[in-house]
Order: C-alpha cells, then sequence, then structure tokens
C-alpha cells in the first residue's frame, strides 16, 4: 500500500470491500480475522507489555478478531480471560483446540462483584463487542458493558477496529460507547473514527495491513482519502536544480487592508510553503506592516490598476484576510475576480463574508476551475443559511454538497478540517487534532499557505491539503500548546517542509511493525 494513498472508508464501504476481498478476489475470511487478531496482539504486546488481558466479546466478527487476539497473547504467555457479552459458538472455530478461560456476562450484575472485579485487574481490556457494523444505540446488554468497561480505571482500554458504540460512518455516539486509550484499525481507520465526538472516544488510532488485495473502491464508491505526511511527500513540487523566481510561483495577496496582520501573517506563510514571489496588495495605512515581509512587494490596492496589474503578473491570488467588509473591500474584490481570469483563486476570511451578504451577487460571483474557498462552520453557516450546529453535525455532507453545488473547492475548517472538490473528492487531514489551533491568524496561515500551493502548480484540493500538512505538522513538532501562536506556525513551516521533501514516505510512528500504515495520536 503506497504510503500516500491511505483511505478512510465508511462502515458500508469498508464491509463492502470485506466482501469484495472474500468472494471476488478469494481472500479466505478466517485469513482476515487471523490476521487482524494477531497484528492487534503484537500491537498490544508491544504497547503494553505486563499485566492479564481480558475480551469483552461480542457474537460477529469483532468479537473473533479479539479471541484471535486472546488466543495469541495467551501463547505468548500473557494471562487472559475471555467476556462472553454475545452468543458465540459452544466450541469456537477461531480458537483451534486453545481453551480460553471465559465468563458469561450478565448484565444485571453491571460493573457490580465479580466482573469488576476481574476488569478492574486486567492491564488491558480489549473492546471486541461491536464493530463497524453497529447502527443506532447498543442495545441494554451490550451497553451494560461498555459502561463495565469505561468504568474500571488503571488499566488499557483497547478497541477493534471501532470503539463499540461509535458509527463508523458519521461518528456520531446515539448511546453507550467505549472511551478507548488506542484503536487498532484494521485495513484503514474509519471515517467515522477520524470526525468528532467519535474521534474523541478512540485514543490513538493505529492502522494495521491485514492482507486485503490492491484496489481501495468498489463499484466506484468515493473513499475519503486521508491526507497523511506520506501523501504530502507525494505531491509536494520540487524546484529544479536551475530555476528563478518567477518560475517557481508568484502570488498576489489581497489582503490586510482592514488587518495588517493578516496580510503578513499570510505572505509569510506563502514563502515558507515555496512562492518564488509574493505581492501583498493591501491599503496604505497597512504599508508599514508589511515591512515585516521585507521579501515581499508592496502594492497599494486602493489603485485599481496597480491591484489589477499585480493580479494577472501573478499565478495564482489569495483574497480576504483581514480585508475588511465595507465598501473599498468590496471594490477589490471585485478587482481581483474581474483580473484573475483562469488564474487560480483563494477566497478566505472576509472576503467569504462579503459574498454572504450579497456582494458582487453572492458566491456565484466565483465562476470558473481553480477557486478555493476557506470557510470555518461561522461562516460556512453565513454561506449556506444553516445553523453551525447542523453544519458541524453533517460537516462531510456539507463540505461535499457546498462544492458540489457552486463549483468550487471547499476547506472546511475544523477538527480535521475536509477538504470537498465538485466531482465528490474527499480529504481529511490527519495532522490536526489539537485544541492549540484556537487563535486567531491560523487561517490567515493557511490561506497563505494554499495559495502558495496554487501558484506553484499544484491541483486546488491537494493544495489545501499540503497546506493543512504543513501547518498541521508545524503545530504538532512545536511543542507549544495553548501557547502556540500563528507566527510560530509560520517559523514551523521552516523546519517541516525541507523534512517532507527529504524523506519520501515518512510514517510518524514509534512502533516497530511493517504492518502499520497510519499512527495518529490522541486529540489534545
Amino acid at each position: 500500500m503506497s504510503p500516500g494513498r491511505l483511505r478512510a472508508p465508511t462502515a458500508g464501504q469498508a464491509a463492502s470491500f470485506d466482501r469484495f476481498a472474500i468472494r471476488e478476489r478469494g481472500v479466505p475470511e478466517p485469513a482476515l480475522m487471523e490476521n487482524a487478531g494477531r497484528q492487534a496482539a503484537l500491537v498490544i504486546q508491544h504497547l503494553y507489555g505486563s499485566g492479564p488481558v481480558v475480551a469483552l466479546l461480542g457474537s460477529g466478527n469483532n468479537g473473533g478478531d479479539a479471541l484471535v487476539c486472546l488466543r495469541a497473547l495467551a501463547a505468548w504467555g500473557r494471562p487472559v480471560t475471555a467476556v462472553a457479552v454475545g452468543q458465540r459458538p459452544d466450541s469456537d472455530p477461531v480458537l483451534h483446540g486453545w481453551d480460553l478461560p471465559t465468563v458469561e456476562f450478565d448484565p444485571s450484575e453491571g460493573d457490580g462483584g465479580a466482573l469488576r472485579r476481574l476488569l478492574g485487574s486486567a492491564g488491558v481490556v480489549v473492546d471486541g463487542l461491536l464493530g463497524t457494523g453497529i447502527r443506532g444505540a447498543p442495545r441494554a446488554g451490550y451497553a451494560a458493558a461498555i459502561e463495565a468497561a469505561n468504568r474500571t480505571g488503571g488499566g488499557a482500554l483497547v478497541a477493534l477496529d471501532t470503539p463499540s458504540g461509535v458509527d463508523g460512518t458519521s461518528g456520531k455516539v446515539p448511546g453507550a460507547s467505549i472511551r478507548a486509550s488506542l484503536t487498532i484499525a484494521f485495513g484503514w481507520p474509519k471515517l467515522g473514527t477520524l470526525l468528532h465526538p467519535g474521534r474523541a472516544r478512540c485514543g490513538r488510532i493505529v492502522a494495521v495491513e491485514i492482507g486485503f488485495p490492491p484496489g481501495e473502491t468498489v463499484n466506484g464508491e468515493d473513499w475519503a482519502e486521508l491526507v497523511t505526511t506520506g501523501w504530502a511527500a507525494e505531491r509536494l513540487p520540487r524546484r529544479p536544480p536551475v530555476t528563478h523566481k518567477n518560475a517557481v510561483g508568484t502570488l498576489a495577496v489581497v489582503a490586510g487592508s482592514a488587518m495588517a496582520g493578516a496580510a503578513v501573517l499570510a505572505a509569510r506563510a506563502a514563502f515558507r510553503a515555496g512562492a518564488g514571489l509574493v505581492r501583498v496588495c493591501s491599503s496604505r495605512l497597512a504599508g508599514d506592516a508589511i515591512v515585516q515581509v521585507p521579501e515581499a512587494v508592496f502594492v497599494d490596492a486602493a489603485e485599481a490598476d496597480g491591484l489589477r496589474d499585480a493580479v494577472r503578473a501573478s499565478d495564482a491570488v489569495a483574497v480576504g484576510p483581514g480585508l475588511g467588509t465595507g465598501d473599498e473591500a468590496v471594490r477589490q474584490l471585485e478587482a481581483v475576480l474581474a483580473a484573475r481570469g483562469g488564474r487560480p483563486v483563494v477566497v478566505d476570511a472576509d472576503a467569504l463574508t462579503l459574498l454572504a451578504r450579497g456582494a458582487l451577487g453572492g458566491i456565484s460571483a466565483l465562476e470558473g476551475t481553480g477557486v478555493v474557498v476557506t470557510p470555518h462552520p461561522g461562516e460556512m453557516s453565513r454561506l449556506t443559511g444553516r445553523s453551525v450546529a447542523e453544519i458541524q453535525a453533517d460537516r462531510v455532507g456539507t463540505a461535499r454538497s457546498f462544492a458540489a453545488a457552486h463549483g468550487v473547492v471547499t476547506l472546511l475548517k475544523g477538527a480535521p478540517s475536509l477538504v470537498a472538490d465538485p466531482d465528490g473528492r474527499l480529504l481529511v487531514s490527519a495532522t490536526e487534532h489539537t485544541s492549540a489551533l484556537a487563535v486567531a491568524g491560523m487561517g490567515d496561515v493557511l490561506a497563505g499557505a494554499a495559495a502558495s500551493f496554487l501558484a506553484q502548480g499544484v491541483d486546488p484540493a491537494e493544495a489545501c491539503g499540503l497546506a493543512l500538512d504543513i501547518t498541521g505538522r508545524a503545530v504538532a513538532e512545536s511543542g507549544l500548546g495553548a501557547s502556540l501562536t500563528p507566527s510560530d506556525v509560520v517559523e514551523g513551516m521552516g523546519a517541516a517542509l525541507p523534512g517532507l521533501a527529504a524523506d519520501p514516505y515518512p510514517l510518524n510512528t514509534d512502533l516497530p511493525f511493517p504492518f502499520v500504515t497510519f499512527d495518529q495520536a490522541s486529540p489534545r
């Protein structure tokens, strides 16, 4: 599997591919279960190498995966116990003659008595209850087992494939759900485990290869694509050894007439992302601040001819950060859209607010290909007329429907950020599950980086993905937490980009197994 092609299927897509692998490609179902259980056992043994292991078993394949995991751990000398919550065969075929200690779960006991003591003494509790097939809230018996596991404390709680109770498609949690320390995903992380509120129930997510055949879709389904560091490394533009500033991407940043700092951040990020020349088109009042970017060329945006010429002389445009929402901002936005021709453009911040208010005819003013919009949920609410709560409840559907309806690449910022293009492609950022991003100015940095990659000739959706990866890694590697500022991110990009170029197949993991394909830390 290429490190640049890791997908995130919905629960239904994953189930369809399971059937395809078994029926059309001849992969034996027991082989998939054996591989899944054994890979899970290896990860558990490496991360949590001591203490008894107790597994909660459902009646389906997830319970079978957990039994294989227990069997492997028992063979390596770990004390194990199976807790049968769902109905399993009297002589389970996955045991292959191993006689594992097994107890029946009594829902009426809840988390008291013998079960409480058993779970409380475990070094690891394995969730093999419901997997990806759940729809709606878990039934009473399963819900009681889930609550018992959550209340044990002390040991690690490891979910197999998807924490029981989390919808593997939407991330919704309609009832009781496992609150895992670690989720071991089979084949690919499921889309719902990357979306909140489900993401908060997963802990660390590690995906392991279990023997699926090549090919990652069935019947032309659109699977979400993960923007990992490996994905970004494969798509990063490379400069030829002999070149010049006008050949490696020129960008016009039309910003800062109302808030100069936004233009500074966007321009600095654009340079850090690799642009060869950046023109900052802003008001004279913002000119003093622009000296913080001595590499940039200043253009007085109040002069219509100068603004038009700057746009036409550039390979791409970013418009909106700190632009303002008055009449002068409307004139500048109109001039940009009239002059851009076929040039790609990132429309951000105040420019989106103006369009949402109906300026220039509204969102329909963004005609032609190569248009990227970068709303946060509040801006998307203004653009669509839907509440923020509605948008947050269906972020994937919102991004995809907006992109398709208006013919624009849509970067919906959030945790995680999503990129949807008009043809149905969906990118999911894998590097930004952190509250450190909740600082004014982070969007300006992201817009500048995305526009920089556009100027370097990168496909619009992939330019957004690259911007999300490089800024996300700069955040993660800073270690600054809540003290992080957008300027710190810009400086961190200076290390993140060369590192990405140096290693074509990076995988950020400390696990020593070649079958690990994805490793994402718990949200912070």
